[in-house]
């Protein structure tokens, strides 16, 4: 993927953001890069059930079917690729506590009075915001990991990229009103998580402590 590429990826995703990944977090990437590894593979793997589980949830919806179908596959794919990567650098695959972000976000759907949120239009809004987040993340490590892992990382942008979009439309698609307010609202919950101390380093964490 060229330059151009990867500008012409990242610019909506940086547009979409509040904020960007701070360099604390960076630096801690890249010391605990066994971490950042396994955590990414918890990433990709939890990204699939979450895809399998709106499909369980809402079979009616025949574009969430398709839509979810084909992320699924392709994280799983991506799962695949970072244990292989895992392997080769001798990195065993143990057990990590889960991270505050993704929990912190979901629960705030929870948390929010069904009269006031369609949940499901919540869910895929916290989808695509993670979403976003990961390709930014994977653009901020590429130029400070070695160049098979650049390499790698540097393909899954288009991806990562383009299943933001596709939770974003489906988010359009199944509400009853605009979204913007909705995203809006979360994307702020989000950028407290990035841009706050974080006693835990992972893929999504925020600054560590």
């Amino acid at each position: 993927m060229s330059l151009d590429d990867s500008e012409e990826i990242l610019t909506p995703i940086y547009d979409f953001l509040l904020c960007r990944t701070p360099e604390e977090w960076v630096h801690a990437a890249i010391e605990n890069q066994s971490i950042l590894l396994i955590d990414h593979a918890n990433c990709e793997k939890k990204a699939a059930a979450t895809a399998m589980n709106l499909m369980y949830q809402y079979v009616e919806n025949p574009d969430l079917l398709t839509k979810m179908s084909q992320l699924a596959r392709e994280e799983l794919l991506h799962f695949q690729q970072v244990v292989e990567i895992m392997m080769t650098r001798g990195i065993v695959y143990s057990h990590l506590s889960a991270s505050r972000y993704a929990s912190s976000l979901r629960d705030y759907v929870n948390r929010t009075p069904s009269k006031k949120s369609n949940k499901l239009t919540d869910t895929l809004i916290v989808g695509a915001i993670i979403e976003a987040r990961s390709c930014e993340r994977f653009a901020r490590l590429i130029p400070f990991v070695d160049e098979t892992l650049g390499k790698f990382y540097r393909g899954l942008l288009k991806s990562e990229a383009r299943h933001y979009q596709d939770y974003l439309a489906l988010a359009e698609l199944y509400s009853s009103a605009k979204v913007d307010a909705r995203v809006d609202a979360i994307l702020l919950l989000e950028k407290s998580l990035v841009m706050s101390a974080d006693e835990d380093f992972r893929f999504h964490s925020g600054i560590p402590t």
